[in-house]
């Protein structure tokens, strides 16, 4: 089952568009990470996806092909957004038992177990509470729903090392314990190696990259040769960047297997998912491939250094 289908989605905001043309597909029981700049479009495409916004273009279907904002898909998908939202007025339990009567299903005992388990008291106003413990506390309303998609939009943004660790301690055992597929969205990119299995790269409101993280990496290398020569390697390779020194450059290519051969007088290494991620974002864009990946031909970069 696919947790999350989109085709040809977009959002437009008059002549503006936040969202252009995004056909995704991210399989269930996966940690999605959403990646990119502040104004790539990621939280126009969380919310269109947790049913709050409506697109002006294409479909968007989740939990195996509910259509987003429909009865069972609501039911079904938990949002947390990135200011933790929580009435900072009442207290806890009062939290508590406001989402439980706003939805149709909501654990309470479980609500309760887990926030004694955090050593936040019911009686204690939201309002009271540290930051990591509201977005705990955000997140336990949202678990407490019981979803099979747990959608975070920069969860960690505000969060100390610590409350950090401890919030994505309870997203992955979430996942592992019930079987919860999780987006999320975060500009610390080395958090999101360590949680996420799956990459969706945004930028200008397009969809630059997307798809399995270890089936990104197999379908790139980096060559390593003459600069004088990188030229015709290019013409010759499909490149997403080319990064110059004075004598080497360092190219890097898509290929469609690792048989694929080097070029004479180069070597070929593995490249890193942050280096991948980073090369896309800078690159301009361009149509989208087919296949699994839905990797796209963006124009090469050229990086003087």
């Amino acid at each position: 089952m696919n947790v999350i289908e989109t085709s040809g989605l977009g959002k437009s905001y008059g002549r503006v568009a936040a969202l252009r043309d995004c056909t995704l597909t991210v399989p269930a029981g996966r940690a999605a990470a959403l990646v990119g700049p502040n104004g790539a479009g990621k939280s126009t495409l969380k919310s269109m996806l947790a049913g709050l916004t409506i697109p002006t273009a294409g479909t968007a279907a989740v939990l195996g092909g509910q259509p987003a904002g429909s009865a069972a898909a609501l039911d079904g998908t938990g949002f947390v957004a990135q200011d933790a939202p929580v009435y900072k007025s009442l207290s806890c339990g009062d939290m508590l038992h406001l989402t439980a009567n706003l939805n149709r299903r909501f654990d309470h005992e479980y609500a309760q177990a887990r926030l004694a388990e955090l050593g936040i008291p019911l009686k204690k106003k939201a309002g009271k509470l540290s930051g990591g413990q509201q977005a705990q506390l955000a997140l336990t309303l949202a678990l407490a729903r019981r979803p099979r998609l747990l959608i975070l939009d920069e969860p960690l943004a505000a969060l100390d090392p610590l409350a950090r660790q401890d919030f994505m301690g309870t997203v992955m055992t979430a996942m592992a314990d019930d079987g919860v597929s999780v987006l999320l969205s975060s500009h610390a990119l080395a958090e999101l190696e360590r949680v996420a299995d799956y990459f969706i790269v945004l930028a200008s409101g397009e969809v630059r990259l997307a798809g399995d993280a270890d089936d990104l990496l197999a379908g790139h290398r980096m060559l390593t040769g003459p600069a004088a020569e990188a030229g015709l390697v290019a013409s010759q390779q499909s490149i997403v960047q080319i990064r110059r020194a004075a004598a080497q450059a360092h190219v890097l290519v898509r290929i469609s297997g690792p048989d694929e051969p080097v070029p004479p007088g180069w070597e070929a290494h593995a490249v890193g998912l942050e280096e991948l991620i980073l090369a896309y974002l800078r690159a301009p864009g361009g149509p989208a491939q087919p296949g699994p990946s839905a990797a796209l031909r963006p124009e090469p970069t050229e990086v003087a250094r």
